[in-house]
């Protein structure tokens, strides 16, 4: 098979928006290299691409670059790869007997594309209703935050979102709605600056009819102080 028959062939797999599963897929010896390590490699990769493109890296404004980029990769824009900057979500008994359901919405969404590494920018919006536990509101977001610092598939997101909040609550009573651009299909390909993607995942009671329509009027409630 000839090159460009390859890269056509990877380009219309990215295009179809095609996903492996419901789990981030990592090798199993993804951390066996520490931060420094991997920082150092990619270092080298990264000049490699420049390189290859034509940069010159003696220049001031790119030397510094490679080691930018592989310190982003690791600690920042992927650093949520790494089970142990998980956030550790505390809760706390429903002493007050709240029964309704509670919504953070508007949760700020920054991730990357898998399949081009471009951004993915956006919002979340999150709901749970209590069986006995809640969770500090802070806490949603940087589940958010965690999950979405990694190559993802919006749709994963989604459910991944959802899933840890279900295991720290011991509910099913969980949804969570994304609206998000990524920048795959903005800045690039097709180039629509106005489209943008809308994922859904809802558990438990979410699943009903009234309860899923109430928490999307709320989404689309006005919030201005």
């Amino acid at each position: 098979m000839d090159l460009e028959k390859q890269l056509r062939e990877i380009e219309d797999l990215g295009q179809d928006h095609i996903g492996s599963s419901g789990d981030t897929p990592l090798r199993a010896d993804a951390f066996e290299l520490s931060d420094i390590e991997k920082i150092a490699a990619i270092k080298k990769d990264v000049a490699n691409i420049l390189q290859t493109l034509g940069m010159d890296l003696t220049d001031d404004s790119l030397k510094g670059t490679p080691n930018r980029v592989a310190k982003m990769f690791v600690q920042e824009i992927f650093g949520g790869l790494h089970p142990d900057r998980k956030p550790k979500a505390s809760t706390f008994e429903n002493k007050y007997k709240y029964g309704e359901m509670l919504v953070e919405k508007n949760i700020t969404l920054y991730s990357t594309c898998e399949h081009h590494l471009l951004p993915i920018v956006g919002k979340a919006h999150i709901a749970y209703i209590s069986k006995g536990t809640v969770v500090g509101l802070s806490k949603m977001n940087r589940i958010v935050d965690y999950y979405a610092k990694r190559p993802q598939v919006q749709e994963r997101l989604t459910m991944q979102i959802v899933k840890e909040l279900q295991e720290i609550m011991g509910t099913e009573d969980v949804a969570c709605v994304i609206d998000a651009k990524h920048l795959c299909v903005n800045s690039r390909g097709i180039r629509d600056i106005d489209s943008s993607t809308v994922t859904s995942e809802f558990g438990g009671k979410f699943k009903e009819a009234e309860t899923k329509r109430e928490f999307l009027d709320y989404i689309k409630l006005a919030t201005e102080f």
